[in-house]
């Protein structure tokens, strides 16, 4: 058995969280802060990388110093961020990634959809490097972003040093060390992992030749070893120059590991949060058009990853709650109770379905709000809701909310059903992230998809996973295999309901009949006036 602690910090969307682990993965503190989004437009969204390293600083002070373990016990760090693309100077300072936008928003988050026409360009190419992501890149991947940027804003392009992905960027904060990781440039860059190189036709065929000028040349395995702290990073962090730091994860990848490292054949690993990723492991390539991937050891070294997602998730549930008349009722009473809204809202779904068996029978979403990421690659895609009658107040909102959660899960069942007309296998599905804090939403995650949801025992698996490539890296633990057995446990098994599949059979239908709809309108619109 190993022993000492290891640190996980996960960068998500809008927040910051460091937690601390010890060798048997037990959650010794945790510790979250806010970060700030900057919208442009409804296309564009930006961060900043100063503001991010100030609250990871402030959370990992924060986790270690509630924890009651000496920080020169704690023998390293991982660190998961989103795919977003951050921009710096030969000084290392941050450059604007807008023309109008100040140089201290220096990221392009990854939900960003500012770059439709580059995205259209990468994918004209028919490059046969786009069969690793499904056959089309997607607006959230990085070259699109960079393309952009050098089009609209070549002042940025000219004056890079360096582009990063944020976890990536992470690293180089903390240790100095100009390095990438095989999990961002793969996933997000179109790095061939299994050929070792970037497709040169593909670079060449948009312009982007001296893009490998403006990335780092060394590239690490995951959970390989980046180097230790610097002096100012172990000094703005509270901790000892010897920590051993982890090379970068994306958010979902880390959560990938921990959901998925002790059984990775046959499981679906759902990380649920702003958006939706959908992660299943295999040791055989298999091609899924619309799907990301295969990439070769981008999660777990030897096994090939297929990435699905869906764009918008906590972010549609978040937007309908806060969109409907009754929003502001739903709030006032939640805070006249000290609940949640959530949690309001299901009860009020609970007495709903007393009276109605079926409550959403007649009401039908399109969840397509933010594009489609999985299986359709339609990030112009729109979202649609059918059946509205003159309904209001608490009953109205509870309905559109609960046929907004069935919406979601017949997306992920949607995406589970292309990967296994291509020849995956699926055998199980876990989950994390903010849907396991909901139990009506698991609830009907397993009704949807027919399957049973399985829980870890540690809420936040992100931050787990992150630890745990923390761990293996500094030599605690030989392989991710090996720390996933010790560190990960299982929790509660959410399981399908089989008297409910055949009314959403039913649903799905219609869910994938509104698809249907939804292009005949298009076409029509288009027709010439």
């Amino acid at each position: 058995m190993s022993d000492g602690y290891f640190l996980g910090v996960d960068v998500g969307s809008a927040s910051v969280r460091a937690g601390l682990y010890s060798a048997q993965g037990d959650r010794l503190s945790f510790a979250t802060r806010p970060i700030s989004q900057f919208h442009a437009s409804n296309a564009r969204v930006e961060q900043s990388s100063a503001e991010i390293w100030q609250q990871v600083c402030a959370v990992v002070r924060e986790a270690v110093d509630s924890s009651g373990i000496a920080s020169e016990a704690i023998r390293s760090v991982g660190f998961d961020a989103t795919c977003s693309l951050v921009a710096l100077d030969a000084n290392g300072n941050g450059l604007s990634v807008s023309p109008d936008g100040p140089p201290t928003q220096d990221i392009i988050m990854w939900m960003d959809h500012r770059a439709q026409a580059e995205t259209a360009q990468i994918n004209a190419t028919r490059d046969p490097a786009l069969r690793y992501v499904g056959g089309e890149v997607s607006i959230e991947m990085e070259l699109p972003k960079l393309l952009w940027l050098q089009h609209h804003h070549p002042e940025t392009w000219n004056k890079a040093w360096r582009f990063f992905d944020l976890a990536d960027f992470l690293v180089w904060k903390a240790t100095g060390q100009d390095v990438a990781s095989l999990c961002t440039l793969t996933c997000k860059w179109n790095y061939l992992a299994h050929e070792a190189r970037f497709s040169d036709t593909l670079l060449r065929a948009v312009g982007l030749e001296n893009l490998l000028t403006k990335i780092p040349e060394h590239i690490l395995d995951v959970a390989d070893c980046a180097g230790t702290l610097s002096p100012q990073a172990a000094h703005a962090l509270g901790l000892s120059e010897g920590v051993i730091v982890a090379s970068g994860m994306i958010d979902a990848h880390a959560g990938g590991v921990a959901l998925t490292g002790s059984q990775p054949e046959g499981t679906l690993a759902l990380i649920s949060g702003t958006s939706n990723c959908h992660m299943l492991a295999s040791q055989k390539e298999i091609h899924t058009p619309g799907v990301w991937g295969p990439y070769w050891s981008a999660m777990l070294p030897g096994y090939w990853l297929t990435e699905g997602g869906q764009s918008a998730a906590g972010a549609l549930v978040d937007w309908t709650l806060r969109e409907h008349g009754a929003s502001a009722e739903l709030l006032a009473k939640a805070k006249a109770a000290q609940r949640h809204p959530v949690a309001l809202i299901n009860d009020w779904v609970t007495a709903l379905e007393q009276e109605e068996k079926y409550p959403t029978r007649n009401l039908h979403i399109l969840a397509d709000h933010h594009g489609n990421r999985s299986p359709r690659s339609r990030p112009d895609a729109r979202g649609s809701v059918v059946g509205l009658t003159l309904e209001t107040g608490e009953r109205a909102l509870a309905r559109l909310y609960l046929a907004t959660l069935q919406a979601i899960a017949y997306g992920t069942r949607h995406i589970i059903d292309t990967l296994t007309h291509q020849g995956h296998t699926l055998s199980r599905i876990v989950i994390c992230g903010g849907a396991t804090h909901n139990p009506l939403w698991l609830r009907e995650y397993a009704d949807a998809t027919g399957c049973d949801i399985h829980l870890l025992a540690e809420e936040d698996a992100v931050t787990l996973g992150a630890a745990i490539c923390g761990a293996v890296a500094s030599g605690a633990w030989p392989t991710l295999t090996d720390a996933t057995r010790v560190m990960v446990k299982t929790g509660e098994v959410i399981p399908r309901r089989p008297e409910t599949a055949a009314f959403h059979q039913q649903k799905y239908a219609a869910y994938l009949a509104l698809w249907t709809q939804h292009q005949a309108l298009n076409q029509l619109m288009q027709q010439e006036m």
